[in-house]
């Protein structure tokens, strides 16, 4: 699904006013009253709201909620940080039909708000929306760092007020800090990455009609993965099919110490369903995955303890995924030079593989095109140099796919997949859990087993991020997420398949 800039939004809004036809007044009314669902959904009639309007459509959005808050029966008190003649047209009608029964203050400075707000009540931030271009300063920003002293939850109404939309906002900028962000129709870009998504808390899409031809029509490099987009990947299996039918993959890694690595690779493409697995480590892993791993088929190396070489043969296989566990030998380095030149299946790459193409620059540009790299912020830097902030490294990433002509798997809480177009494709499953050793790993598995089945090299990337994050929910659930490991990520492999066939 597609995410809209800031400029988009205010488009959308303007062509459903025009279309529908709908007034500008009566959009906002519709906004307030799905925040007004949500919120009693989560909060029983006894909590007391504190509203906190800005001058502008997000306040308005704010003194609406209010009026709908006080109908059905809750304690709700309005907090207005503006003069008058800042008010927007639509604040300016709906301060007009705020109750009188319902307490507004007018805040000319920090001595107008109480000493403290009751832990127990719920602060609404309708200050700024995604309209904000510059830092907030005076009295909003005082009113910022007031609220973040709160113990009271923050709701934020659109964003956190002082959060930029489409660019990093400037290192010490007043920022509320949401416990929950609610926005409307389509999240925001700021939420998937780091340093501005840390503002957002748990964040929830509100649907508020926005209307559906210019949505479809709008142009966006950004998406995000919906399940049932992902859903629609799925490829069912026919009666007749034979273990032929769903491809032979090769994995390459492992080295002394790192055996475990690729073992989970290994599990993790076979959970993915590719019909044959083979995998090549060094000759002191031989053991080890006959061992743990007996559906695989294993060939070695010529060394004991780390790569030097791969099949004469790899032609023969659907998919080649190298990387997990292989150490950052100089003859591997060679040997993943070596194999550059030769005629390649789609290639899956992970890890030391990252290593060594960041340490050889010419072997980056022999990289074969429609390759699939998942490295992790560090692994990503070491390639392309480091970001000044998480829209810079969009930049890069965006660079770096077009110049290769690969797919990229940027690791992290919103794993966003690059793309040689230019397009991003940020996942929505996944959990702190997951920050242990090994998930990597588990990822580059189930790439290259659903990459050997067929699936295309955007389709793999989409399928299988959402598909690992998915079984990460699935074993925090069941384990925890302090307690989750690698190994529970290819056991719920199978459970995450049939929750998103569903």
């Amino acid at each position: 699904m597609k995410i809209l800039s800031a400029a988009q939004t205010r488009e959308a809004d303007a062509y459903t006013i025009a279309h529908e036809p709908i007034s500008s007044l009566d959009l906002m009314e519709r906004a307030a009253a799905a925040l007004v669902q949500w919120l009693e959904q989560a909060y029983a009639p006894q909590v007391p709201f504190f509203v906190f309007c800005g001058p502008g459509n997000n306040g308005g959005d704010g003194l609406a909620l209010a009026r709908l808050l006080h109908h059905d029966g809750y304690d709700v008190q309005v907090y207005g940080i503006a003069e008058e003649q800042k008010f927007s047209t639509d604040f300016t009608q709906n301060l007009k039909r705020l109750p009188e029964a319902v307490p507004m203050t007018r805040v000319s400075s920090l001595a107008d708000l109480p000493p403290a707000l009751p832990a127990h009540a719920v602060t609404v931030d309708t200050l700024f929306g995604s309209g904000l271009s510059r830092p907030l300063q005076g009295l909003y920003a005082d009113v910022v760092t007031y609220l973040n002293q709160q113990q009271a939850p923050v709701v934020s109404v659109d964003l956190p007020s002082g959060l930029f939309t489409d660019a990093p906002t400037p290192p010490g900028s007043a920022v509320v800090q949401a416990h929950t962000t609610l926005t409307f129709e389509r999240p925001k870009l700021s939420f998937f990455l780091p340093a501005s998504g840390a503002y957002v808390g748990n964040w929830h899409v509100l649907p508020i009609g926005l209307h559906p031809q210019y949505l479809g029509q709008v142009e966006s490099p950004y998406h995000f993965l919906t399940p049932e987009a992902v859903h629609e990947l799925l490829r069912p299996r026919s009666k007749f099919s034979h273990k032929g039918t769903f491809g032979h993959a090769l994995l390459v890694g492992g080295s002394y110490g790192k055996m475990g690595a690729i073992t989970m690779s290994a599990h993790a493409a076979l959970r993915a369903g590719v019909g044959l697995l083979t995998v090549m480590v060094p000759q002191i892993g031989y053991q080890v995955l006959q061992t743990a791993v007996p559906e695989a088929m294993v060939l070695t190396d010529a060394h004991e303890h780390y790569l030097t070489g791969f099949p004469e043969e790899v032609g023969n296989y659907q998919c080649l995924g190298v990387g997990p566990g292989l150490g950052q030998a100089e003859a591997s380095r060679l040997a993943l030079e070596q194999l550059f030149r030769r005629k390649l299946p789609p290639l899956v790459l992970d890890a030391d593989a990252l290593n060594l193409l960041a340490t050889d620059r010419l072997l980056r540009q022999q990289l074969p095109p429609d390759s699939i790299l998942t490295p992790h912020p560090k692994e990503f830097e070491r390639l392309t140099g480091p970001a000044t902030d998480d829209f810079h490294r969009l930049q890069l990433l965006q660079s770096f796919c077009a110049e290769h002509h690969c797919y990229v798997v940027l690791k992290g809480a919103h794993t966003c997949i690059g793309t040689p177009a230019g397009e991003f494709y940020f996942n929505t499953t996944g959990n702190p859990g997951m920050a242990t050793g090994g998930t990597g790993d588990v990822l580059t598995g189930i790439l290259t087993g659903l990459r050997a089945q067929g699936y295309s090299a955007l389709e793999a990337c989409q399928l299988g991020v959402y598909l690992h994050g998915l079984a990460g929910d699935l074993a925090a659930k069941a384990e925890g997420e302090t307690s989750l490991i690698a190994s529970d990520l290819y056991k719920y492999l199978g459970a995450a398949f049939l929750h998103l066939a569903k």
